[in-house]
């Protein structure tokens, strides 16, 4: 067996501000970590600290781009027990979109279609709930999660491990 890691963070950006208030959730982002130490860290947001407009996969960091523009990044991480095999999937998965992220864009319509309950459904588009939801999809890891999915949503997943809650920029692995 293996672990992964759900990250949920909340930075206090407008975007992240705008999603907090339409879903009365704390957190309003969340990214798949394939390490412990969170140094393969994954999910879809800004592609540069002070660009709101380029978004799309990245590969975060705790002391880099955005969070470590925004300090203050309030977060709750959670371990998840998975197969070798599973794993193998996520990880593969993980690592082929983003050695072509360039494929991939950020789906803002989909993320405006949530606060009305709508899905939005384009090829290559995610935003980051869609985008982990698709990693445990494409593994067979056993999900409850909804149709239309929000960052939360992954606090309800069986097996969830809390590990850390605080500010991002103090976890300590």
């Amino acid at each position: 067996m293996k672990k992964i890691y759900i990250v949920l963070t909340f930075t206090g950006t407008y975007l992240s501000k705008i999603i907090k208030w339409w879903t009365k959730n704390e957190f309003s982002h969340v990214s798949i970590s394939l390490d412990r130490q969170l140094q393969e860290m994954y999910s879809f947001g800004r592609k540069n600290a002070y660009d709101i407009f380029r978004a799309g996969l990245v590969h975060e960091y705790i002391d880099k781009g955005t969070f470590k523009r925004f300090k203050n990044t309030k977060c709750k991480i959670y371990s998840l027990e998975v197969t070798n095999k599973q794993y193998e999937i996520i990880k593969k998965e993980v690592l082929e979109m983003y050695d072509n992220k360039e494929k991939y864009k950020f789906n803002l319509l989909g993320l405006l279609c949530v606060s009305i309950n709508k899905k939005v459904n384009r090829k290559n588009y995610y935003y980051c709930a869609e985008f982990v939801k698709h990693i445990f999809d494409t593994a067979d890891v056993e999900n409850n999660l909804p149709y239309i999915v929000k960052p939360e949503d992954f606090k309800l997943i069986k097996g969830l491990e809390e590990i850390y809650q605080g500010y991002l920029r103090d976890y300590e692995y």
